[in-house]
C-alpha cells in the first residue's frame, strides 16, 4: 500500500479532491446532457442551477461522491481499515437511497400532483403541488459509481 504525505492544506488532500471533483464533474456532465437533450434558449441562471443544485438525472452525483470518498479512503487508509468500512457502509446507504427511497418519493409526488391537478380541473378544488424529488434509475447510479471510482483512482494513484 502506498503511504501518502498530506499537506496541511486541504486542497492538496487526494480524498478531498476526489470527492469534490467527482461531485463537480458529474454535475457538469449532467448539465451538458440536459443542454444536448433539451435544446433551447434558457437563461444562464437555469444552467447554473443544474450545475450547482439539480438532483436526479444522469449521472448520479450522489453515487459518484459516495464512491469517490470510499475508494480514495481505501487507497489512503487501506481497504481493510475501519474508516474505509464505515465510508463504504455509508456509501451503500446513499446508493440505496438514491435509487430506492428518493425515486419512490418522486414517483409518489408526481402521482399526487397529477391527482391534485385533476381534482382542481374537475371540481375546482384548490391544490398546491408538492415538491417532486428526483431519484435515480439503476443505470444513473451505476454510471455515477463508475465515474466516482475512476476519479478516486486518478486522484489517489496517479
Amino acid at each position: 500500500m502506498q503511504e501518502y504525505q498530506y499537506s496541511n492544506n486541504i486542497f492538496y488532500n487526494p480524498i478531498f479532491l476526489a470527492t469534490v471533483f467527482s461531485w463537480f464533474f458529474t454535475q457538469f456532465v449532467k448539465t451538458i446532457i440536459i443542454i444536448i437533450l433539451q435544446p433551447g434558449q434558457m437563461p444562464i441562471r437555469y444552467y447554473l442551477g443544474i450545475l450547482l443544485w439539480k438532483t436526479g438525472g444522469m449521472p448520479s452525483s450522489h453515487s459518484a461522491v459516495a464512491t469517490a470518498l470510499a475508494t480514495s479512503i481505501g487507497f489512503s487508509e487501506g481497504f481493510n481499515s475501519t474508516v474505509f468500512i464505515a465510508c463504504s457502509a455509508y456509501g451503500l446507504l446513499v446508493l440505496r437511497d438514491a435509487v430506492g427511497v428518493r425515486r419512490s418519493a418522486g414517483i409518489q409526488a408526481r402521482t399526487l400532483n397529477k391527482l391534485g391537478l385533476d381534482l382542481h380541473d374537475k371540481l375546482d378544488i384548490d391544490y398546491k403541488p408538492v415538491k417532486e424529488i428526483s431519484g435515480h434509475s439503476v443505470s444513473e447510479v451505476l454510471i455515477g459509481i463508475v465515474l466516482g471510482f475512476f476519479i478516486a483512482v486518478a486522484f489517489s494513484v496517479l
